[in-house]
């Protein structure tokens, strides 16, 4: 799949780190650091912009050595770009840790998977009893127990 991208940062572009990498690290697009305070969050530009695909979307996840190590995720986690959208690509961070934390020029903030989609129609049934009976049914959060 072809994926164009414009780069206004002074940092390289996106990139799978392994052969079987899912998403691709994208780096913060700063002049100077810039300091999270526990529990705040900030818009961080990342310099890049991108036309996906009609049938594609670019979700925004967070990077799990920032999360273990630091407390910080991705807010909204994940965040859709959609495939129309060609504005810059910026990720909310939050600093979910007790301590400050300092988001350098170039640092790795989060990654980005382009995945597929499909929009669907919507047939409305006027009864519960119209859907399908399942194994499961109703049974929602923590309905499977503890193992």
């Amino acid at each position: 799949m072809i994926v164009k991208i414009y780069n206004q940062s002074h940092n390289e572009l996106p990139a799978y780190a392994s052969e079987y990498s899912a998403g691709m690290d994208l780096r913060a697009d700063l002049t100077e650091s810039v300091v999270l305070q526990p529990f705040e969050r900030k818009l961080i530009p990342t310099g890049l912009f991108i036309e996906l695909p009609a049938d594609c979307e670019a979700q925004i996840r967070p990077r799990s050595g920032l999360a273990l190590k630091h407390g910080v995720t991705v807010l909204n986690s994940p965040g859709t770009i959609d495939a129309d959208y060609r504005g810059e690509i910026r990720v909310i961070l939050i600093n979910l840790s007790q301590e400050s934390f300092e988001i350098q020029p170039g640092e790795r903030i989060a990654q980005m998977v382009i995945a597929r989609f499909q929009q669907v129609e919507l047939v409305e049934v006027n009864a519960l009893e119209e859907l399908s009976d399942t194994e499961r049914g109703t049974g929602g959060f923590g309905h499977s127990g503890k193992k």
